[in-house]
């Protein structure tokens, strides 16, 4: 399809070329002049199968969005725009095998992804060192790669509607992600690392596997949204229990520590020395104990901020050990047992 300027032309920083139904284009009929002053471009909503090969001509664009059209791939051209800081390529065919060799060389501040049929994301997008926003929302993505932790400047995090199982701890490595979406996946544990977000904002859990959350979610105190609708987080599991027997090894090194006998490196083998510095102490404030391998998973409701009703995990050192630790720095009232927990507090956390 031939493009005319005149009918294209949004501004003198901006063209328009959306929704003309094109199947191919061609830069032949705009000015040189104009394509150096072009920053924006909208190919949105046509069926162009391909981005043309010649859209580095315009060397000054700082926004693309090639969105709704049929792409498969995006061509090594791109990697010309220097100074293209938002690329938006929803809703197309573009799935791992798609990207250009160095499409981490970009500069982006904003990628989106979503709508697409990623089954995992592409290396070359863990290399966008200044990328502020990712969405990859409603792909085929099956896991999220350790690699995510390069993306140091991200602060929002767009991963919803995808087959995700699991979080790893490499995104709490993100200290400005403020925005983390991970609704409508697999997911069945939250890692405990997560607290080391201080910057979160907003954590959407919503429409997953999730039965308990770590007791460590307590730490963001910065959270002001928490999804967790649609997950089988039920008063059941508030006296689930599951324990093994500790090993001789175990009881050996739990009274040591918990009787404080003396011991040093040239005493013990180095493997004991390593194994006794393992040590993780009940969080029963009336315990003495300390636990290695062996403990008791219990789940508890404790308040969370005033807004929610969240099912904890707690790991106890035995099964005499219960816990009426407090989860709320902010109030001196033991945990509630599950006879104790009202109905609507608990909705509070399945629909909040």
């Amino acid at each position: 399809m031939e493009i005319h300027e005149g009918a294209a032309a949004a501004g003198d920083s901006v063209l328009d070329f959306s929704r003309l139904s094109m199947n191919t284009f061609s830069f032949d009929t705009i000015s040189d002049e104009r394509k150096r002053d072009t920053k924006q471009l909208y190919l949105n909503y046509n069926r162009l199968a391909s981005l043309p090969s010649s859209i580095g001509v315009f060397c000054n664009l700082e926004f693309l969005d090639i969105s709704n059209n049929g792409l498969s791939a995006i061509c090594e051209d791109i990697t010309r725009l220097s100074r293209l800081k938002t690329l938006i390529a929803k809703n197309n065919r573009l799935d791992e095998f798609s990207l250009p060799k160095e499409f981490g060389s970009l500069q982006l501040e904003v990628l989106n992804f979503s709508g697409n049929r990623f089954e995992e994301i592409p290396l070359q997008c863990t290399k966008l060192l200044r990328l502020q926003s990712l969405s990859l929302g409603g792909n085929r993505l099956k896991s999220i790669p350790t690699e995510i932790e390069n993306l140091t400047s991200l602060e929002l995090l767009y991963l919803g509607g995808n087959l995700i199982s699991a979080i790893p701890a490499e995104v709490a490595n993100l200290p400005y992600l403020s925005y983390l979406v991970l609704c409508d996946n697999r997911i069945q544990s939250v890692p405990p690392q997560l607290t080391r977000l201080h910057s979160l904002r907003s954590l959407s859990l919503h429409n997953n596997l999730l039965t308990y959350l770590p007791r460590e979610i307590l730490c963001l105190v910065h959270l002001q949204e928490l999804s967790l609708r649609g997950n089988p987080l039920v008063v059941r599991f508030v006296k689930e229990m599951t324990y093994d027997p500790p090993s001789l090894l175990e009881l050996s090194g739990r009274t040591i520590k918990s009787r404080n006998i003396p011991y040093h490196p040239r005493d013990l083998p180095s493997n004991l020395v390593r194994y006794l510095d393992l040590a993780s102490k009940c969080p029963n404030p009336k315990c003495a104990g300390v636990y290695f391998d062996s403990c008791v998973r219990q789940i508890k409701f404790v308040d969370f901020c005033g807004k929610y009703r969240l099912p904890l995990m707690h790991y106890l050192c035995s099964p005499e050990c219960t816990s009426p630790c407090n989860s709320n720095p902010q109030s001196d009232a033991e945990s509630e047992d599950e006879s104790s927990v009202p109905a609507y507090r608990l909705q509070r956390v399945l629909l909040g």
